[in-house]
């Protein structure tokens, strides 16, 4: 039976199995576990994000064969014999940089003061350069311990290379290769020895609700990130596409934490798009997949886009809770304003449920208003009505406008239940097909009646099979 609700519409047989048990399940709170930080920082294009995911274990960190892919630091969770620590995944560290790059060394830099341990990643193959001895140089300005890594060392030809990056002053170089393993688990071995059991600066929150900041690139993600955690937490550039793996940040707002990530801007479908923008859109997603609220950002000052109905339809089918963050309002005049509710009617048809925000992340205008919407959202997404009053509500609804006929008899909608939350799910019991515009009557009715702002609410029929009452 429960393998027929989730499979959406289909038909039932025995009246007494009635009682479904809630098919979506309880989210348990996740606790935000105090564990030490490994940053991983280095110059351009030495491997930092393959060794990320050699230590992972997995594929996490966006990875392709040119500089400069990884922008902002990223966290991801880590185990190794049985300990657990945060991994930060760096953007190539230059002293020089300017523009785009001189945010990305900022970030780097950050990391390097907030972590517990650091390993700094060499190119064995190249050996020493200026840029290696600088970041060498500041890193012996802290207290804070670093492990010299000596990456791409594939074969023993190259080990000889590497001992020559002694004279970097950091002691041994430890020598892997971190697109083939080599040396790797012995690295892992010296990182816990060198990491805290706890982190310097203590505990995070427990059980911060997740929230995905989405929507197409440049459209102010980062910017907003930045403005709600008063630090300059994502890379921020008038290039497009500037962030490319997702970030997490925890952020206090209104007297709770947050775990907000900021996720790149998806252009295309994932099957036209390739290398870096592929692998950025399937951790978008999967950054999606793991939220519970969605902050869809759309910039008010231009017509919403095929790519802003995408991303809503992402959304939507994922069943998050929605929230309509309109950017840039500051730059918005009547004119525009009056054409702009004229789209939203038009185009956002679909989610005419969800919660609705004016803001300007640059200026931090109206910002402080996403916390009540994403709360009510998050409340309406998590709501559970009881049987008997949903039942009850029902019976008024359909006695007052019954569903169509269909092959020439009416159909009786006999029970209702709800099978789950996160997002609302119902079953309807019927004696026949309900046509999708009465589902979305019911829908409607449903939502003036119990209120599920900002949260998809979904309903499947199950239609009771003929019996055969021939005597034998």
């Amino acid at each position: 039976m429960t393998e027929d609700v989730l499979a959406g519409d289909g038909v039932w047989s025995d009246e007494s199995d009635w009682e479904i048990t809630d098919l979506a399940g309880e989210h348990e709170g996740e606790e935000q576990l105090a564990m030490p930080t490994l940053a991983v920082v280095g110059r351009p294009n030495v491997g930092k994000s393959t060794l990320v995911n050699r230590i992972l274990g997995r594929r996490e960190a966006v990875v392709e064969d040119i500089p400069g892919v990884t922008r902002d630091r990223v966290s991801y969770e880590a185990n190794w014999s049985g300990r657990r620590f945060w991994v930060q995944d760096t953007g190539g560290w230059e002293p020089d940089a300017k523009g785009l790059q001189q945010s990305v060394a900022r970030q780097a830099e950050l990391a390097m003061r907030t972590a517990d341990a650091i390993l700094l990643v060499v190119d064995a193959v190249v050996g020493a350069t200026a840029t290696d001895e600088a970041a060498v140089k500041m890193l012996r300005r802290s207290k804070i311990p670093v492990i010299l890594v000596a990456n791409k060392v594939d074969d023993q030809r190259v080990e000889s290379e590497a001992a020559g990056l002694w004279s970097l002053g950091l002691g041994e170089p430890r020598m892997v290769s971190a697109a083939h393993g080599r040396g790797t688990g012995d690295l892992l071995d010296d990182v816990l020895a060198a990491l805290p059991e706890t982190p310097r600066e203590g505990a995070g929150a427990p059980g911060p609700r997740r929230v995905a900041l989405v929507g197409k690139p440049n459209v102010g993600k980062s910017s907003l990130l930045n403005k709600l955690s008063g630090d300059e937490r994502s890379v921020v550039h008038d290039v497009a596409g500037t962030t490319v793996d997702p970030v997490d940040s925890l952020v206090e707002l209104g007297g709770k934490v947050w775990k907000f990530v900021d996720t790149a801007g998806l252009r295309r479908k994932v099957a036209n798009a390739s290398g870096t923008e592929f692998y950025a859109s399937l951790r978008t997603k999967s950054a999606l997949e793991a939220s519970e609220v969605a902050i869809m950002l759309i910039d008010a000052g231009q017509p919403i886009t095929e790519q802003d109905l995408r991303v809503i339809s992402l959304v939507a089918d994922s069943g998050r809770a929605l929230v309509l963050a309109f950017n840039k309002w500051d730059l918005v005049d009547e004119d525009r304003r009056y054409q702009l509710e004229k789209e939203v009617d038009r185009d956002l048809i679909r989610v005419p449920w969800a919660q609705r925000v004016n803001i300007s992340a640059h200026t931090g205008r109206a910002v402080q208003k996403l916390v009540p919407a994403m709360e009510t959202a998050l409340e309406s997404w998590d709501k559970r009505i009881s049987t008997g009053r949903l039942n009850t509500w029902l019976k008024e609804v359909v006695a007052a406008t019954p569903p169509p006929m269909r092959g020439g008899r009416l159909p009786r909608v006999l029970f209702a239940t709800q099978a789950g939350t996160r997002p609302p799910t119902f079953v309807l019991f019927t004696t026949g097909f309900l046509e999708a515009g009465y589902r979305r009557f019911l829908e409607r009715r449903l939502r003036e009646e119990f209120g599920f702002d900002g949260s998809p609410v979904r309903i499947s029929v199950r239609v009771r099979e003929k019996r055969d009452r021939t005597k034998k």
